[in-house]
């Protein structure tokens, strides 16, 4: 079993890959963790992980701009359902789209729109970094065995704000209720990093490695 975590330019891929290849030996699952800009690879693979850090405009660009990518993306994960998993930028490329620096068009997985964090009347700074409490967890086998309070690494400026109720599965609270993971059918996606976020995040990515959807 192969996990392909895309490479197009964007994202931490050596710290996830290490954390990918560590929850898949804590789980006993075994499989095979593969950091790859080749879509055939991805093609190949039993699970996708899309990271992301920076724009969405960038990472858009990126993505699209490796050739054949988006049309496997496609495929194997909306038509064949592999189990997808989407971090931080990587997340929100699944939504409809994102308003940063003008309108782009993301992969409408999820839908809804990448808006920018409002920090109210707390004046908290943005981006919001560092370790925030998971809120609001709804039963999901990608938060099994996680609590409300356990704490997870957050390192952004936008936030996914899904149209559709179900599709949110855990917030957290930074001036307000902010997307944490969202998720329907294969897919999921995190806001935070769990490749930076120990206990939580090594749990999530083994709930990932074991997930049957």
């Amino acid at each position: 079993m192969t996990v392909a975590i895309v490479d197009y330019g964007s994202g931490n891929l050596r710290s996830a890959a290490k954390a990918f290849e560590r929850a898949a030996r804590e789980a006993g699952t075994h499989e095979r963790v593969l950091v790859t800009a080749n879509p055939r690879e991805v093609e190949q693979a039993d699970r996708i992980v899309l990271p992301g850090v920076g724009a969405f405009a960038d990472c858009r660009a990126g993505l699209y701009g490796v050739p054949g990518m988006v049309d496997v993306l496609q495929r194997e994960v909306i038509e064949r359902g592999k189990p997808f998993l989407g971090i931080c930028v990587g997340m929100q490329l699944m939504a409809t789209r994102g308003v940063e620096y003008g309108v782009h068009a993301g992969l409408d997985w999820i839908a809804g729109d990448v808006v920018r964090i409002e920090p109210g009347k707390d004046h908290l700074k943005i981006p919001h970094m560092g370790w925030n409490e998971l809120l609001e967890l709804k039963p999901h086998p990608l938060l099994e065995g996680l609590l409300p309070r356990d704490h997870a690494y957050f390192v952004h400026s936008f936030q996914l704000q899904a149209s559709r109720p179900e599709t949110l599965l855990a917030t957290t609270e930074y001036g307000g209720t902010v997307t944490a993971v969202v998720g329907r059918d294969n897919l999921a996606g995190t806001q935070f990093h769990p490749e930076k976020s120990q206990a939580t995040g090594l749990r999530l990515i083994g709930n990932f490695l074991r997930w049957k959807p």
